[in-house]
């Protein structure tokens, strides 16, 4: 299964840090976000990853290569500086991605979901979308979406889309190229009872902000010098 991260985002609550570099370049724990998500795709089994990029975007193929210092190939689908949002960048990738699901990251987040699991599982039927569902962080109270028994992901408020999911290219049908969002889509798939989640619990941090980068690096870094004890 091929795998896309997402993080052609500006950052603005991340400035003064984005307006040098691209958010998924900033360090945390020692090195760029983005390479904890190369790394944990790799461990995953994924051989092939789409990056987007907009914002400073020239910066990320230029320190991540092709991939093959990690044994992965990497495909890059450049937005220009302004982007496309979620949806539309996703759909202007959809020529590298091919026509089979692929498991989609978003750039900004930090978690121990295993995405090994997540690419065994796939899609399933006629399913568009599986999401990975995790507890209202504080600055989100309210959530986006609720699981249903059953497993069907519902569109309403309850728990917070972890931005990690498998995405099929089917989703985007009728889709013109242009700026979207994502959520849109699902929520009209949810509507068709064609998108299915989980309740994941783990860590899971969202690194949308200076102060959240900052905890989540001292928590790496704290995490490293425990196990190197």
């Amino acid at each position: 299964m091929k795998a896309m991260i997402l993080a052609a985002g500006r950052g603005e609550r991340m400035r003064p840090l984005t307006d040098v570099a691209p958010k998924p370049l900033l360090s945390v724990g020692g090195k760029p976000l983005i390479i904890w998500h190369i790394e944990a795709l790799v461990h995953a089994g994924v051989t092939e990853l789409v990056i987007n990029h907009a914002w400073l975007g020239e910066q990320i193929p230029h320190a991540l290569g092709d991939g093959y210092r990690w044994g992965i190939k990497i495909h890059y689908s450049a937005e220009g500086g302004q982007g496309l949002e979620t949806g539309g960048g996703i759909f202007n990738a959809l020529p590298l991605l091919g026509t089979e699901p692929f498991l989609l990251v978003n750039g900004d987040v930090f978690s121990r979901i295993d995405y090994a699991r997540l690419c065994q599982r796939g899609l399933r039927g006629d399913e568009l979308a599986y999401l990975c569902l995790v507890n209202n962080p504080e600055h989100h109270p309210n959530g986006d979406f609720s699981l249903a028994a059953n497993g069907d992901v519902l569109d309403q408020p309850g728990l917070t889309f972890a931005g990690v999911s498998i995405i099929s290219p089917r989703l985007f049908e009728g889709c013109a190229a242009g700026k979207f969002p994502l959520a849109p889509l699902l929520r009209t798939a949810m509507q068709a009872k064609r998108v299915k989640g989980e309740y994941y619990q783990g860590l899971w941090v969202d690194v949308g902000t200076v102060q959240r980068l900052q905890w989540l690096n001292h928590f790496l870094l704290e995490a490293a010098s425990s196990c190197s004890c």
